[in-house]
């Protein structure tokens, strides 16, 4: 494995921050649980940043357990509750995420809400290049990956009662109000860039745009990948999901082929400068004229706006990661960006803005 796999694959003995009461979990869980007893076992995963996410092993079955992070934490981030409600919702219709077992806002059984959802066996690929997976597999999982969020877009979210789960206008301005509002709360030093994406993209601000059930992370990283076959199996960490701009949506999953390269040595996840015919990955037009295809429209409208405000919203959610590590109120030890990366990213976000028709 590459080193970044080996880093943020599978789990470990979660660190003292962020250990477990497993006796009060146990006495709360067992119970409601099928197939898990109180002698049940507590890791953490090794992946995700964010919302620290656990596997609790049992005799019979296995479990996952995601919570808030402990410590002080920006009012709108970790909205554990909206993930509960969404893979809910997602999974009474057979959508392939994870099957929610249960939801708990008392943070007296171990310090903070979480909720509990099945454990899916699967494969996830910290490395867009899928080292290790033969070519025809690479184009079938990439492809994969772009029907799952074209499905997405198009489900009705009134029909599965998901009309309170976010505004239907108005979504993109917002957003960007709230990511200058997070970068204002987060920023360490600062980036004259990222001030100037901040007025630019209010000024580029579309007029019209559709309303969809978004993921707000989406890529593969966030999806398990089937044991044995090219395809998902499941769609993870809904933290961000809401009701929106599809296409803000899409242009963060094309995150791979535009990710400026520079993250901690071995853990780059970029396929930027990589031969991607010979690897078997699209290119980025060739994923967005498949998932145009099927969306049914001709194009993108805003393309470019689309891109810039998302590689904005990128270096933010770095900028955010680093406040927390900080802090020490970081879900995972391993913070592969720097502070570098932010205005790397910030710089790439304006280029793409002003870059010519």
């Amino acid at each position: 494995m590459t080193d970044r796999q080996e880093m943020l694959s599978g789990t470990e003995a979660p660190p003292e921050h962020l250990a477990l009461d497993v006796d009060r979990l146990a006495a709360f869980l067992a119970p409601q649980l099928e197939g898990l007893a109180r002698d049940f076992r507590v890791e953490k995963f090794k992946g995700g940043q964010s919302n620290p996410t656990y596997k609790l092993s049992g005799r019979d079955k296995s479990y996952v357990l995601r919570r808030r992070p402990p410590g002080p934490l920006l009012q709108s981030a970790h909205a554990i509750d909206r993930e509960y409600r969404i893979t809910k919702a997602l999974s009474e219709i057979g959508f392939p995420v994870p099957r929610p077992a249960l939801y708990c806002e008392d943070e007296g059984v171990i310090g903070s809400a979480f909720y509990v959802t099945e454990f899916v066996e699967g494969r996830v690929f910290w490395n867009a290049d899928l080292p290790g997976v033969d070519k025809a597999h690479r184009t079938l999982i990439y492809d994969s990956l772009n029907d799952f969020l074209a499905n997405l877009h198009q489900l009705d979210y009134r029909a599965l009662g998901l009309e309170t789960f976010g505004r239907e206008s108005g979504f993109t301005a917002r957003n960007l109000k709230r990511w200058c509002t997070i970068y204002e709360e987060s920023k360490l030093e600062d980036v004259p860039d990222i001030d100037w994406l901040m007025k630019a993209l209010h000024d580029r601000l579309p007029n019209n745009e559709p309303t969809a059930i978004l993921h707000g992370d989406f890529g593969l990283y966030n999806a398990m990948i089937h044991p044995t076959e090219a395809k998902v199996r499941s769609v993870l960490d809904w933290e961000l999901s809401t009701l929106g701009n599809p296409y803000v949506d899409l242009a963060h999953n094309t995150r791979a082929w535009w990710e400026p390269t520079g993250y901690v040595e071995g853990t780059a996840t970029t396929l930027v400068g990589l031969d991607l015919s010979k690897l078997g990955i699209p290119s980025m037009e060739s994923y967005l004229e498949r998932y145009c295809r099927r969306s049914g429209i001709s194009a993108i409208p805003n393309l470019k706006f689309y891109l810039s405000f998302v590689q904005f919203r990128y270096a933010v959610m770095i900028q955010g990661i680093l406040k927390r590590a900080s802090a020490g109120t970081n879900a995972n030890r391993r913070i592969v960006h720097t502070q570098d990366r932010v205005a790397a990213i910030a710089a790439l976000a304006r280029r793409t803005l002003t870059a010519p028709e």
